[in-house]
């Protein structure tokens, strides 16, 4: 396995902000003499936090969960608090771009590259999966600004509204406690017919990002007639991850969104080729 860490702003060549991350950390997997020259599916992770810092829970213990199954994993850093939007939008944006450019040196089919973000890490990837086309992101990417939609995302218990059934910090946090911006960022007002698809999961029992971020996003995915899957499973809190020893969240039952999310990604040709 292939390993390392990419400054994103120095490979873009993009003046990085003070106190900005921007790092991507790969998870390449070894081709063997055994096998056939191939390509894989690939998917960028985005741990939660709130904007606040990233997960570890959401990171690497997601990765290997991809990896298992035969994906080059990605694994973003991106900046929090102080910092806020457009920022993080870059640098989500900067990780697909930088992973579809690489696409054939990585051994990655470049028209199935997805995002996978959790609680605030969700958010993140909802932008890409809709704002992906944004002039901010735009502005700063110029040409490489193509590369930059996910195939697919997985929203897994995110923050994706605005209102009294999100999480306020999150929010807070993103906006730089600018109220139109909340407003602004609140992504069930982002979707459009030219979004990524998406899978979309949460827990009835979540009092931190309420189910109802998930479903209101499920509903304007429906009303824009994108392609989705919604599942609310009935027990469990926030910050569920891959529902695993190794994360300090063992749920037997929630933890089969994996194979749903996988069952769901392979339909959309997320396999090896």
């Amino acid at each position: 396995m292939v390993t390392e860490k990419i400054d994103l702003y120095k490979f873009f060549k993009i003046e990085k902000p003070e106190g900005a991350e921007g790092v991507l950390t790969t998870y390449v997997l070894d081709e063997y003499n055994f096998c056939p020259s191939r390509k894989r599916p690939a998917m960028v992770v985005i741990g939660g936090g709130g904007y606040k810092y990233v997960s570890e829970r959401e990171k690497e213990p997601v990765a290997i969960k991809f990896l298992e199954k035969g994906y080059n994993v990605f694994v973003l850093d991106y900046s929090v608090a102080p910092s806020h939007y457009p920022t993080q939008l870059i640098e989500g944006a900067m990780a697909i771009a930088y992973v579809k450019k690489n696409a054939k040196k990585l051994g990655i089919d470049k028209n199935h590259v997805g995002a996978i973000g959790f609680s605030a890490g969700g958010h993140l990837c909802g932008m890409l999966g809709t704002m992906f086309d944004s002039p901010k992101v735009l502005s700063v990417l110029k040409n490489n600004a193509k590369y930059c939609k996910p195939d697919a995302v997985v929203l897994s218990y995110a923050v994706l509204i605005n209102g009294e059934k999100t999480n306020q910090a999150t929010m807070q946090n993103i906006s730089g406690g600018d109220d139109e911006l909340k407003e602004f960022l609140s992504l069930d007002k982002r979707v459009t017919a030219n979004s990524s698809p998406a899978f979309i999961w949460t827990t009835v029992q979540d009092t931190c990002v309420p189910m109802e971020s998930s479903l209101s996003m499920a509903l304007a995915y429906r009303k824009a007639g994108v392609p989705f899957e919604f599942h609310a499973f009935e027990m469990g809190g926030h910050g569920l991850s891959v529902c695993s020893k190794e994360t300090n969240r063992v749920n037997v039952a929630v933890q089969k969104w994996l194979d749903l999310a996988f069952t769901w990604l392979e339909l959309k040709g997320f396999k090896i080729k």
